[in-house]
Formats: structure tokens, C-alpha cells, sequence
């Protein structure tokens, strides 16, 4: 029963501005850390940003500070905004939610993002 639905990918160009969103259903979101990963093409997956559940963040290695995670417990939603697009930054992302003990963990399908002229 559990749902992790992401939302807000597209083509964008490069420069440009993009706001990811992630819903969950099925679990008590605010137990919960969400995170974003993204997958290039031929690249492995890596975390792009995370926040726990008290709204803590952390940023993953990659991040330029062009990346801002946020969280809204009361939708059960996490956003990922992204700023100044580069075409290196084309990826699938994808919402990972996961318990304190990181024993159990979920994902959702993953939402295209594409920075081209």
C-alpha cells in the first residue's frame, strides 16, 4: 500500500528553474527521512539531498548549492527545487523514503529531467 509518487520533471533549458515534488502515502511520513537520488545516463545512483524528519538536510557531494530540499508533513510531500539547470544535470530522480534505523526503505518510479536547448 505503500506510494511514493514524484511529479515536476519535464524539459527545461539550461539556466532554468525546476521544482520537484514527491508524495507518500501508506506510511506515517513524518517518521520518516526522505531523500532524493538521481541517475544519469551511465552514471550511478547518487544522493542528491535528504531531510529528516524534524526538517534537518543534508546535500550530497555533487550539490553546488544550486539544490534545496524541503519537506511538508502535513502533505506528505518532499520538494527538491533546483536552480540554474545545467545539462549535467540530466537525470531520472527519485524519492526514497526511509526509517530512522534504515532497515526499510521505499522508492518511487522516478520523474525525467531533461536540461536541453
Amino acid at each position: 500500500q505503500v506510494q511514493l509518487v514524484e511529479s515536476g520533471g519535464g524539459l527545461v533549458q539550461p539556466g532554468g528553474s525546476l521544482r520537484l515534488s514527491c508524495t507518500a502515502s501508506g506510511i506515517i511520513f513524518s517518521e520518516y527521512s526522505m531523500n532524493w537520488y538521481r541517475q544519469g545516463p551511465g552514471n550511478q545512483r547518487e544522493l542528491v539531498a535528504g531531510i529528516n524528519g524534524a526538517g534537518v538536510s543534508v546535500h550530497g557531494d555533487s550539490v553546488e548549492g544550486r539544490f534545496t530540499i524541503s519537506r511538508d508533513n502535513t502533505m506528505s510531500t518532499v520538494y527538491l527545487e533546483i536552480n540554474n539547470l545545467k545539462p549535467e544535470d540530466t537525470a531520472v530522480y527519485y524519492c526514497n523514503a526511509v526509517l530512522p534505523t534504515r532497515v526499510h526503505g521505499y522508492w518511487g518510479q522516478g520523474t525525467q529531467v531533461t536540461v536541453s536547448t
